[in-house]
């Protein structure tokens, strides 16, 4: 291979110079390795396969923090993806390197501008997205996203300089997602300590605890974790639950006991802290559900760490809110979001959790009409109200953590319905990161809310994102008594 296959460039200032220098130094340079393993790669990038690749791992295997870090991944390549290929390249207009060899390493010369990278740019774009919500997972993607960027050189489709604008481009943009879909805090709420009888209540061999665990709970290759709870405490009753009946009759022992366990996600940890408040119980959650959001929030990432904090007879309280008499410890909502839960429940079974919100979505986003309620004596018309227990972080409509669990407070926010364009309007701002100025979005904190249907009719109402046939009157409002749930501090 040799350097008259590519044309000399006209500009003769230094950077071009060193750029076409550095462009023909390492496309002559001949490497098995590099055309075995990093050619195929940037071959593999092309239109984000890897990307989609790695996210679907990330999502599959990575829990909460990795169905984050593989949305944040994709929409950092999807925004890079548009202002590259979309913008940049348009109006840069540089012609590719191209020279024989493109030929045989890359198979077909690309036509479009080669300023700057595109492979690169959503390389950088992902690896950065990624790494702002799974740091660790920063340096092996860093290093995948280099590949990718080198074999664009490599291959003689791309200068130097197109890489590294590319993937600079690429890893602003995604540093940007931060202003309207903030990085969750990885820091525990705030709680306060429990200086009871908790102690007393439950030996170390879990001698006074019930545990019920959900049948569907744990991943998918270690399955529930009822062995590895019975092991470590064999005193405990155990029940592993599935049918409506079973869990009645298995909450129904359990509120005999000094303490309850509960191993599920937040629908099964609200429906068994309803049973802990009337019985004056603790409560003891091991996180084994899709997002686990109260466990997040108070620092719980396994079954060890809550069976260490039932041993030493550690626990915390925590606020309880109610809607219409029902206990949810996270959210609560109605209006479009119950329509989008049903409408994802509906398909679920038949193609999976994440697709199903997704064309959820779409079909809710299509359809629904503004609910039309009063509150607090307000007549509304909303399309769409998010109540949190406890103030929530970021600010925005995407409520994602708390930094305290016993403030006293529910955080609300809603759409207005009566804007024109209302829905379309939120979006731009979330974009735009203007949703403080934005009209059709309120958001305040109180201590309670009276909501009555105008209309008269019962309404759907949400908890943890579950649903229910709620009433045409009802009250959202914290409970008066805190509830104790085992927690191991640092």
């Amino acid at each position: 291979m040799s350097d008259e296959t590519v044309a000399e460039p006209r500009s003769r200032n230094r950077i071009n110079r060193l750029d076409h220098y550095v462009f023909r130094r390492l496309s002559a340079h001949e490497s098995r390795f590099f055309d075995l393993v990093v050619v195929p790669l940037g071959r593999f990038a092309d239109r984000s396969r890897l990307w989609l690749v790695v996210a679907g791992f990330l999502a599959a295997f990575g829990g909460r923090s990795g169905r984050r870090a593989a949305l944040r991944g994709l929409m950092s390549v999807g925004a890079t993806s548009v202002l590259v290929n979309q913008g940049i390249k348009r109006v840069a207009r540089r012609k590719r390197p191209i020279g024989t060899f493109v030929r045989t390493r890359h198979g077909r010369a690309p036509t479009s501008s080669s300023f700057p990278s595109g492979h690169a740019a959503s390389a950088a774009a992902f690896a950065t997205g990624v790494a702002q919500e799974m740091p660790v997972a920063g340096a092996p993607l860093s290093i995948l996203a280099g590949g990718v960027g080198l074999s664009r050189i490599y291959a003689g489709v791309h200068y130097p300089l197109d890489v590294i604008v590319g993937a600079a481009a690429g890893a602003a943009l995604s540093a940007a997602t931060r202003k309207p879909w903030p990085v969750a805090s990885k820091e525990p709420a705030r709680v306060r300590p429990v200086f009871t009888r908790i102690q007393t209540l439950v030996s170390g061999d879990g001698d006074g605890l019930t545990f019920v665990v959900n049948s569907s709970a744990g991943s998918a290759l270690a399955g529930p974790p009822a062995e590895e709870i019975s092991e470590a405490l064999p005193k405990a009753r155990v029940f592993v639950v599935d049918e409506p009946e079973e869990w009645e009759a298995a909450f129904k022992e359990a509120g005999s006991a000094k303490a309850i366990g509960i191993a599920g996600g937040d629908g099964s940890i609200n429906s068994a802290a309803e049973v802990a408040m009337a019985n004056n119980q603790p409560l003891a959650i091991v996180p084994a559900g899709t997002l686990n959001h109260l466990a997040r929030d108070l620092g719980i990432d396994s079954v060890e760490e809550t069976i260490e904090a039932i041993k030493q007879g550690r626990a915390a309280a925590i606020d309880v809110a109610t809607i219409d008499g029902r206990v949810f410890l996270n959210t609560a909502s109605f209006g479009s979001y119950v329509e989008l839960v049903d409408a994802r429940e509906k398909l679920e079974d038949r193609i999976g959790k994440w697709p199903a919100v997704l064309v959820a979505l779409v079909k809710v986003l299509r359809s629904s009409t503004p609910i039309r309620v009063e509150i607090d004596g307000r007549p509304r018309s909303l399309w769409m109200i998010f109540i949190g227990n406890c103030r929530y972080h970021p600010k925005g409509f995407a409520p994602s953590w708390r930094e305290r669990l016993d403030d006293g407070l529910l955080d609300v926010r809603l759409v207005d319905g009566t804007q024109p364009y209302a829905r379309t309007r939120l979006l731009l701002a979330v974009l735009s990161g203007t949703l403080g100025r934005c009209k059709v979005y309120e958001h305040s904190l109180v201590s309670q809310l009276k909501v009555r249907s105008l209309d008269g009719s019962p309404m759907r109402l949400a908890r943890d994102g579950e649903t229910f046939e709620g009433s045409a009157e009802f009250t959202v409002t914290k409970l008066d008594r805190p509830l104790p749930i085992y927690i191991n501090p640092e």
